[in-house]
């Protein structure tokens, strides 16, 4: 038993900081392409409540969903891995559930790997928040002006 116990929070630790590792790069880079020198410039000249506002907005919010679906997709597959979760339909909707806190029971998770999705909602909240909090930033750049 202690030694399962390890093993999943060993697993568990590695999936929360790779998936903090994307998330920060993956923000980092959403950040560095809307801070080129050109996008800046036009930055200043977008009205937020316009047609080309309103592509900037959708833009960052498909690329932050993207970026949610690569963890996600990241915990399935562990899931799947470890026999956790039998099938990769059902690890994608056990880890979708986790990730977004929803996490209506852990009937789908073997007893053995229920750690990994208590520790996926705890990630996946500080990541919904880390998103929020970059987006209303990068809106900001618009709103400003």
């Amino acid at each position: 038993m202690g030694n399962s116990l390890f093993l999943q929070f060993a697993v568990s630790s590695a999936m929360v900081v790779l998936c903090v590792i994307v998330h920060g790069f993956g923000l980092f880079g959403l950040t560095r392409a809307l801070r080129s020198e050109a996008n800046v410039e036009r930055l200043r000249h977008i009205r937020p409540l316009s047609p080309r506002g309103a592509i900037f907005t959708l833009s960052i919010v498909v690329a932050i969903i993207a970026l949610h679906g690569v963890e996600i997709w990241a915990f399935a597959l562990v899931y799947f891995a470890v026999g956790a979760v039998h099938g990769l339909e059902p690890s994608l909707y056990f880890s979708t559930i986790s990730y977004s806190t929803v996490g209506y029971s852990d009937i789908h998770i073997t007893s053995q790997w229920r750690l990994i999705g208590a520790f996926e909602s705890i990630l996946g909240m500080l990541l919904l928040g880390w998103s929020t909090s970059f987006f209303f930033r990068m809106l900001g750049r618009i709103d400003a002006h």
